[in-house]
């Protein structure tokens, strides 16, 4: 295992001395300032998710940057289709107090993806202990983080930075990278949208219809599109026809019309362990009896799901999924 892990490195090494990609994120320019502010550079946008995917508890902030006096069609079905040259940027942080702001924060990594003509490629930059500076690690790496949760309780645990390969675990559709977050649907709260098409990044931006997800956290919305939101961002870019988890035969996006293909009383295409022995993804009415649930609340490496970017529980989530199967008849 450990010559095999020495190749991988070494593979990966190999990668970034032929592409020569920049070693620090302060080379890109993103930021003005003193960088760990991530006060954005002219002509970079900050944008952010109606629902997000949970990665561990972090914090993220999120920002795009479109290639000088270029646009993104509007696009209601999927990720939009960003020109080349575009840069998507994504620091991933934990306030030190979740409960008072003013204690400041620790960046532990930031992504950037680069739309490039061969395609997107996500590069992983890791913030030093100064925060000064994040510096490109396309093995990934880990560190030890703590903070205070909201509730006063104090966390820990080792968080993982993903290495290139992992990345595209979740950012592939049909074999090629592609973003996961900025969709139409992701970035409709009412104003973002509108925002973008006056700065001239986004163009034919209808005046209606247009789709939008509701914050999973939302408990004004309904269970049903609460859970809808949740299952699209955290489980629908491997489970979807195109995605890498396309031969489960589970589809949890969106705008999935078809009840089996969502789970509802759908045999697990291998049974076993990952299932916990159970017979269906969902069972309506039973939350104890579908894999859905058991999966997600699993830290097992060999159950949980997803399977990449989280170490932890979602145990938000988890219940929100619990109490919408408790409710279907």
């Amino acid at each position: 295992m450990r010559i095999l892990i020495v190749l991988l490195i070494a593979f990966i090494g190999l990668i970034s001395a032929e592409t020569n990609y920049r070693e620090n994120l302060s080379d890109y320019g993103f930021f003005k300032g003193t960088l760990k502010d991530l006060i954005p550079a002219d002509g970079v946008v900050p944008y952010a998710l109606n629902s997000a995917l949970f990665s561990d508890y972090a914090s993220k902030l999120r920002f795009v940057k479109l290639p000088p006096g270029q646009s993104v069609a509007y696009n209601p079905d999927s990720v939009l289709q960003f020109p080349v040259g575009t840069a998507i940027v994504k620091t991933f942080y934990y306030p030190i107090d979740e409960r008072n702001p003013k204690k400041g924060r620790r960046l532990m990594e930031t992504r950037v993806l680069l739309h490039e003509e061969k395609g997107w490629v996500a590069l992983p930059y890791i913030w030093n202990k100064e925060q000064t500076d994040a510096t490109l690690e396309v093995a990934g790496g880990s560190d030890q983080v703590l903070w205070t949760d909201a509730s006063g309780k104090k966390q820990s645990f080792e968080y993982q930075v993903p290495n290139m390969n992992q990345c595209k675990g979740c950012h592939e559709r049909s074999g090629e990278m592609t973003p996961i977050g900025p969709s139409v649907r992701q970035l409709n709260d009412g104003q973002q949208l509108q925002h973008w098409e006056t700065a001239g990044i986004l163009k034919g931006l209808p005046k209606d219809h247009i789709p939008a997800l509701v914050n999973y956290f939302n408990t004004a919305a309904s269970l049903d599109d609460r859970v809808k939101a949740y299952l699209d961002i955290n489980c629908a870019h491997c489970h979807n026809p195109t995605g890498p988890a396309r031969s489960s035969g589970l589809y949890l996006t969106w705008d999935s019309k078809d009840r089996t293909a969502y789970g509802f009383l759908k045999s697990p295409v291998a049974a076993g362990r990952g299932s916990g022995n159970l017979s269906y993804d969902i069972v309506p009415g039973k939350p104890e009896q579908s894999i859905l649930h058991y999966r997600m609340a699993s830290r097992d490496p060999g159950v949980m799901m997803p399977e990449l970017g989280r170490q932890l529980t979602h145990h938000e989530g988890v219940e929100l999924v619990r109490s919408w199967i408790q409710s279907l008849q």
